[in-house]
């Protein structure tokens, strides 16, 4: 059975060294952030998600979900116990506002919990992780009355929450939605229709199910424009906020999936349901909104994830197999073979793993910290910054992170060669877990598109110019420094000149030809991949130059600075190739006639 253990250090580092969180100390919820309270948070949820989490893994993967005759679902039976513990615990509430049952943490310090989980089980953590944005969307959109009789015992964990978008007919065209809600006299709606691909959508570990749906009122208009949301919970509220009679939403059937069978993806059945609006009708797409980003970060953390447990597992392995001899000769000549982890390539697959695990836990947290900064930053224009760089770099880590979670995944499959192939040693798991990810909440080339279609011009490009000064200014200040980091920073410009020519090409072309914008994005997403984790590998090595001078030198810091021109020396010259595909055009992408495929 594969292992885990959360790695600590390397987020307190990020905290502390990189993002250097104690400059927040004065800004609601931060306050509670103290170094003891965070180093409780970070010990205590890895502690957890390793000895309580982390076994249900394997074991709900080979059990998976049961579907009874009546509709309802029974999770692998590991699970329950496990939810129980986690509600009892706490680990719902960290970043959920003190009046509606939270502890008002920081939302990064729940961030780097929620990678933990993630690593531990990735299934099991999608039955709270949904709730989270659930309770986001029902916040952002709900009314006062909604809020209090839904969010807190969601919050608590006592209840869960899901989305309900995609049908039979349409999943990333929702415009094409054919659920219907007809309004009833008591200023309810009645829902009819089906959903698929519902993760979380029925199970037997909460009280309650509150699923949050689209559907279209009578007379809406036939398109995104016409769409409403609604809260539509598995059992009605009775007035004094208990469950009460069974609402008309079923399970119809549980989809056969690839991975995560420990979680239960349903096919959902309205069935003249009791629906309640959030918000204004026809306006439904702005409240999941809120959902769906929440959302997306958290499938980008879902990579990160899957890649840091299969890293892991993979160097706990190189270091213990022994085939054949160093290239420069016996390391141990008293064994019959050395361990694997002398041959180049073997290193080669484990410094990718580590270089990407790393660079996107850092960029995952600065993110995070700029939506904290965005609501809490005391000045307008930091607030305007950081929501900028969210909405820019949220698209980038659903896609990057995502691309490479699955890369080191299968990295960390091909390094235990034979034996990762079979189940005892969990890495196949790793690999169909990961593969989702770069599939819902958007496939990655939709990320791509909303990238170069929709971010790129927001506002002007005020995003975007934001983001590259942050890097420019950035690299120049480590080179003037000089150290090690000047080394990374020269190289992040470099890769930085390329995806500033690939902007200035897509602008010149893309207004001309779509195309050029459609056939450039999913490169381009790639090349803002290599430059945001390029950042995080100058700060990182940066801070640990900085504290290494401070008298703190030793293995883990020259570690980071070693890896960190790993990334700059192997990973960020791709950006100039990635900027000749983006040149190359749509032409020959385009020219071969549908019937020729």
């Amino acid at each position: 059975m594969p292992s885990y253990a959360a790695p600590v250090r390397d987020t307190k580092f990020i905290l502390d060294q990189v993002l250097e969180i104690g400059r927040y100390a004065n800004l609601p919820g931060f306050e509670a952030a103290t170094p003891d309270t965070i180093d409780a948070v970070l010990e205590e949820g890895g502690r957890f998600v390793s000895e309580v989490i982390a076994p249900t893994n394997q074991p709900g993967d080979q059990e998976g979900c049961t579907r009874h005759p009546d509709g309802s679902v029974t999770t692998p039976a590991s699970y329950k116990d496990a939810y129980r513990q986690f509600v009892e615990g706490g680990w719902a509430t960290l970043a959920q506002p003190v009046d509606v049952g939270g502890q008002g943490l920081p939302h990064v310090l729940a961030m780097a919990f929620q990678e933990y989980l993630n690593s531990a089980n990735m299934a099991f953590a999608m039955y709270p992780g949904l709730t989270t944005g659930a309770i986001a969307a029902i916040t952002a959109a709900g009314s006062d009355e909604q809020v209090a009789r839904y969010v807190p015992p969601m919050v608590e964990g006592r209840w869960t929450g899901t989305m309900n978008l995609t049908e039979p007919q349409c999943g990333t065209d929702l415009g094409m939605i054919r659920t219907r809600a007809e309004p009833a006299a008591d200023g309810s709606y009645r829902l009819t229709g089906t959903k698929i691909f519902i993760s979380s959508g029925e199970h037997d570990l909460a009280e309650n199910i509150v699923h949050l749906v689209l559907a279209k009122t009578p007379g809406a208009p036939d398109s995104v424009k016409g769409i409403s949301l609604f809260i539509v919970p598995k059992f009605l509220v009775d007035g004094d906020g208990s469950p009460g009679a069974r609402n008309g939403v079923t399970c119809g059937s549980i989809e056969h999936k690839m991975g995560i069978h420990g979680n239960s993806t349903c096919v959902m059945n309205y069935d003249d349901a009791v629906g309640y609006m959030v918000g204004e009708e026809n306006k439904g797409l702005a409240g999941m909104f809120v959902m769906m980003n929440a959302a997306r970060l958290g499938v980008g953390l879902q990579g990160l994830g899957i890649g840091e447990v299969a890293y892991q597992n993979a160097a706990a392995y190189a270091k213990d197999r022994r085939q054949g001899r160093a290239l420069t000769g016996p390391a141990e000549p008293a064994a019959r073979a050395d361990p694997i982890i002398v041959h180049p390539d073997v290193r080669r697959m484990l410094m990718e793993g580590r270089a990407y695990n790393e660079g996107l836990r850092a960029l995952i947290l600065w993110v995070a910290l700029l939506g904290d900064l965005s609501a809490k930053a005391p000045d307008e224009a930091e607030r305007l910054e950081a929501d900028d760089l969210v909405g820019l770099l949220t698209p980038v880590i659903k896609a990057y992170a995502t691309d490479k979670g699955f890369l080191v995944a299968n990295l960390a499959q091909q390094v235990l060669g034979g034996h990762g192939y079979v189940r005892e040693w969990g890495l196949e798991q790793f690999v169909r877990d990961a593969r989702i990810a770069q599939i819902y909440e958007g496939t990655n080339g939709v990320q791509a598109m909303d990238l170069v279609g929709r971010k790129l011009a927001s506002h002007g490009g005020r995003a975007l110019q934001s983001f590259l000064g942050i890097v420019a200014r950035e690299v120049g200040e480590a080179r003037a420094a000089g150290g090690e980091a000047a080394e990374v920073a020269e190289r992040l410009g470099k890769a930085l000149a390329e995806l500033q020519a690939a902007t200035l090409w897509l602008m010149a072309n893309a207004m001309r030809d779509p195309n050029q914008a459609g056939a450039g994005a999913y490169p381009y997403m790639e090349v803002m991949g290599i430059v945001s984790v390029g950042l995080m590998w100058l700060r990182m090595s940066v801070a640990a130059q900085r504290v290494a001078a401070e008298g703190g030198e030793d293995a883990f810091l020259r570690a980071k600075l070693i890896t960190a021109r790993f990334f700059a020396e192997r990973m960020m010259p791709d950006a100039a190739a990635l900027r000749a595909k983006i040149e190359g055009g749509a032409e020959a992408i385009m020219a071969l006639p549908a019937e020729a495929f």
